[in-house]
């Protein structure tokens, strides 16, 4: 393919579509236009919402505008996508047409709260940030009675994030000496945290979770909320009352994305598991809207750390593709993240999801220096792709 001037269209403005946009950038000469489609003014860090529920952040010090992107030769179109069509390579925002001669699709997963009765009304969403602010206006007075977090469904993504919530939330009301009049219970769809990774590491965060005194309550799928009793009802026939609530609520594909065709059996979108091709030529998806199966059976899961590897494929791949240069590279399945624990500790875990015929994940010895590592991540992530 010649170096002809070219049009690289990027949905989505969170992890995925932010390193590939920023990749491609450095990769391509400056007659090509590369867009960055978002609905949102603002690019927002969400592993610093576990600090922000808990008082340890201000929303403007984890949010950068997307608009900052335009000094670095990079157009950003704010505005909803209408419609996808993966054929043509084009979309419509807004009503308005935008052709593409690539298409990157990072959408993420949208949060559907209503999908299950009193949800939306019965507690808080902690993976929105107006959800984390609300969370912590109530959190911050709460000194006694039962506090329970909820994790509605599976796949959901940040897989460690309700279990480093629930830690957060221990340490911050042992830090208000209130710690033994609050019973935390933390409720959970599936049978035990980070189960992909492997039983070594699901059994090290569930004893993370119980030596902070959390009673931890796997394979508990909600079926419905009553904000007025103030009572959880669970497909299992169990039922928990609670004072306070904070929820991760049911996932779902985009409906653009599923309307453009682009869904698999998995509810997600089907990709080559090492190149991020969907069945349209030219056009990729990563992140959160794919759904890759691993050998184990069950899917990778959807986090940040996959994205981000995931978006550097995709854009040293089209920059071989329209420039005639480098080497074709490809996702080999490696990820990361830390797991925030209170007190300044983390933990660290890393490993290989394409591993056969396991997964392939190490944990490291929790201390202050994952912790330390954390916060060095996100100030280096909201420097390096503003």
């Amino acid at each position: 393919m010649s170096e002809m001037e070219k049009t690289i269209l990027i949905l989505g403005g969170g992890v995925g579509g932010l390193v590939t946009a920023n990749e491609l950038k450095r990769k391509l000469k400056k007659s090509h236009r590369i867009v960055l489609i978002e609905r949102e003014a603002n690019h927002l860090f969400t592993p610093s919402l576990l600090w922000l529920m808990t008082g340890l952040r201000k929303p403007e010090k984890i949010q950068r505008e997307l608009s900052r992107l335009e000094k670095r030769g990079i157009e950003f179109v704010r505005g909803n996508i209408t419609k996808i069509d993966p054929q043509s390579c084009s979309v419509q925002v807004d009503g308005k047409k935008l052709q593409g001669d690539f298409m990157v699709i990072s959408l993420g997963a949208d949060l559907a709260p209503q999908a299950i009765p009193g949800l939306a009304e019965g507690g808080h969403n902690i993976y929105t940030l107006d959800g984390c602010q609300r969370f912590l206006e109530e959190f911050k007075n709460f000194r006694e009675g039962k506090l329970a977090i909820l994790v509605s469904s599976v796949p959901f993504k940040c897989p460690a994030a309700p279990y480093e919530a629930a830690m957060l939330m221990a340490y911050d009301l042992r830090k208000r000496k209130v710690r033994e009049q609050v019973e935390i219970d933390l409720f959970v769809a599936e049978a035990g945290p980070m189960g992909v990774a492997g039983p070594e590491l699901s059994a090290a965060v569930r004893n993370m979770v119980e030596e902070r005194g959390i009673a931890y309550h796997p394979e508990h799928v909600i079926e419905r909320i009553d904000p007025n009793q103030r009572e959880l009802h669970f497909a299992n026939g169990a039922r928990a009352g609670y004072g306070m609530l904070a929820y991760v609520p049911p996932h779902k594909v985009p409906a653009t994305v599923r309307e453009a065709g682009l869904v698999g059996e998995s509810g997600w979108v089907p990709v080559n598991r090492e190149s991020l091709e969907t069945s349209s030529q030219n056009v990729y998806a990563i992140g959160d809207v794919t759904g890759i199966l691993l050998k184990v059976g069950k899917p990778l899961p959807k986090a940040g750390t996959f994205a981000h590897a995931q978006a550097e494929v995709v854009a040293n791949n089209i920059a071989c593709q329209i420039t005639g240069k480098g080497k074709p590279k490809t996702f080999d399945g490696g990820g990361e993240c830390f797991i925030e624990m209170g007190d300044g500790k983390a933990g660290f875990a890393r490993g290989n999801f394409y591993a056969e015929p396991t997964p392939q994940v190490k944990m490291y010895k929790p201390g202050r220096h994952w912790h330390a590592g954390k916060v060095l991540f996100e100030k280096d992530w909201l420097r390096r792709w503003f």
